[in-house]
């Protein structure tokens, strides 16, 4: 907690009296997280023409946002407040939203799921060190995961 209030530039009192614990303050960050990922299924879903640029939308801000997230599949805790889990429950419905969106235009094959799409999502958004290709490298595994979810032919 010493290391982490020193780097949020507030004292260790400051950071204790907000977050009693370590458990308290990762429950918090996953939290945040996830009302985060919330935000870019949001947006991806509004944003995309189809249902596989909505798809990329939603993976490509998990990439660019992977050192500031805090997330189960990241390491984080699971989330286990009702607020949290209602947030997690909702990224699913959008996600599957969108599924369904491309199992309709036929621009994506049937069986795909929510859970598929995140996990993929969040192996690509793991926090790394700097690396510079990085980024480049993520991008082109996610546009061939996007391409293998397109229907034969």
């Amino acid at each position: 907690m010493g290391t982490i209030a020193a780097d949020a530039g507030v004292g260790v009192g400051t950071l204790y009296r907000h977050f009693p614990t370590r458990d308290d303050l990762l429950r918090h960050l996953t939290h945040r997280s996830f009302e985060q990922v919330l935000a870019n299924a949001r947006a991806a879903e509004r944003d995309g023409v189809t249902a596989t640029d909505c798809l990329r939308l939603f993976i490509d801000a998990a990439i660019s946002q992977r050192n500031e997230l805090v997330l189960p599949l990241h390491g984080g805790p699971p989330p286990s407040s009702p607020a949290t889990q209602t947030v997690r429950n909702e990224i699913h419905q959008i996600v599957q939203r969108i599924i369904d969106r491309g199992v309709v235009d036929a621009t994506l094959g049937p069986g795909i799921t929510p859970h598929d799409i995140i996990v993929f999502g969040a192996m690509l958004a793991q926090p790394r060190p700097t690396d510079p290709d990085w980024d480049a490298t993520c991008r082109r595994l996610l546009t061939t995961y996007l391409r293998g979810l397109c229907p034969p032919g």
